[in-house]
């Protein structure tokens, strides 16, 4: 399962380096190769060594760091109110001066990933190694669980990006589901989050646009629905087979940010139908390549590690297919792999070491079930 883990990861980055080479290389007509390519071949390499290291960092090493982990994310989020630069109309990035560029850090892609390991070590309290056996998740756990994900969220809606908060709190919901919470007792605390959500929306206007942009993305086709219509004619000029690699036309300053969020559409047009479903496939295979990783673990804590990972790489590539698809408003969301972005690659990267050290953990290889 390894090797087929680390096959489709490579697929997928090889996949990014060719598409956001054609999206930015109209960007830089003078240059042989775009800076962002160059940037984003860069932190693949370093995105490259963290994964070897932390698939070779043992579990015990992570879960004796995830609260620290979580508290060091926590409070590089809440300095980006402070002393963050803003961009897109959200302030997100923490500026760090690199040699030859400058290197603007998104603590909320780490953050995510530190949630993980402190949602798993909290739920995995009081299990040793080889205790996987299922017990009702006490109230007290659920509501530390809640917590651990709701402080984040609540600094990210500050920023503001709803996108990263409502991804924060799936997260702790699925893995309180894998923990054993009954699912009724999800529906509660899933409703409030679902009318804070649109209470937020009514309450921020941009957020309240980008959502009418979304019902009827034609009749603003020149505001708020722009985006969307550029991806819509993006996929359709496509067809089955696409129109080339490099010849498409919609990231030529019709499709703001191309080789970012919208970074598939690129690759609906130029490489059609064949190419979607080509990353759809992937995404499908890394999910139950890491389930299956996840499922094998002799521990309760690798179980809920090896589950959050997995979501970590599976859940914002769903959501960013549906909001370019337009199946969901559009949320600002990088396409695993794919986009271009070197926090969201380096988060990536760390969350494949997390499944490679859970895989590299297990000493029996025969699966054994995991009942609800």
């Amino acid at each position: 399962m390894r090797a087929v883990l680390i096959g489709v990861v490579l697929l997928l980055a090889a996949c990014g380096l060719l598409a956001i080479f054609s999206a930015a290389a109209p960007l830089y007509m003078d240059r042989a190769l775009p800076p962002h390519f160059i940037r984003h071949l860069l932190f693949l390499g370093i995105g490259a060594c963290a994964t070897a290291l932390a698939a070779q960092l043992p579990l015990r090493f992570w879960r004796a760091l995830a609260p620290l982990l979580w508290l060091l994310s926590v409070a590089l989020l809440a300095a980006t109110l402070f002393v963050g630069s803003s961009a897109g109309g959200a302030q997100r990035w923490l500026r760090i001066p690199l040699p030859g560029f400058e290197f603007g850090l998104q603590p909320v892609e780490f953050v995510k990933f530190c949630t993980v390991l402190a949602v798993a070590f909290v739920l995995s309290r009081g299990h040793g190694k080889g205790g996987r056996d299922k017990e009702p998740v006490s109230t007290r756990l659920f509501m530390l669980t809640l917590g651990i994900a709701a402080l984040p969220a609540g600094l990210c809606l500050l920023q503001p990006d709803l996108g990263s908060a409502v991804i924060l709190f799936a997260l702790a919901f699925s893995l309180l589901f894998v923990a054993g919470a009954r699912l009724r007792f999800l529906l509660l605390p899933g409703a409030v989050g679902a009318v804070g959500v649109a209470a937020y929306i009514g309450l921020r206007p941009y957020a309240l646009r980008r959502l009418l942009g979304f019902l009827d993305p034609w009749e603003r086709s020149t505001t708020e629905g722009f985006q969307l219509v550029q991806s819509f004619i993006a996929f359709g000029r496509g067809g089955l087979g696409g129109v080339g690699l490099g010849n498409g036309r919609q990231k030529l300053y019709y499709l703001p940010e191309a080789h970012n969020d919208f970074i598939l559409s690129v690759i609906a047009e130029e490489t059609g139908l064949l190419g979607v479903l080509f990353v759809l496939i992937a995404f499908g295979v890394l999910l139950i390549t890491g389930l299956r990783v996840a499922l094998q673990s002799r521990e309760r804590f690798g179980l809920l590690l090896g589950a959050g990972a997995t979501l970590l790489l599976t859940l914002p590539a769903l959501l960013n297919v549906a909001v370019v698809m337009g199946c969901l408003p559009t949320k600002g969301l990088t396409l695993p792999f794919l986009s271009y972005g070197g926090s969201s690659l380096l988060a990536c990267c760390l969350s494949v070491g997390l499944l490679l050290s859970v895989a590299r953990a297990q000493k029996a290889p025969r699966r054994r079930r995991f009942q609800r």
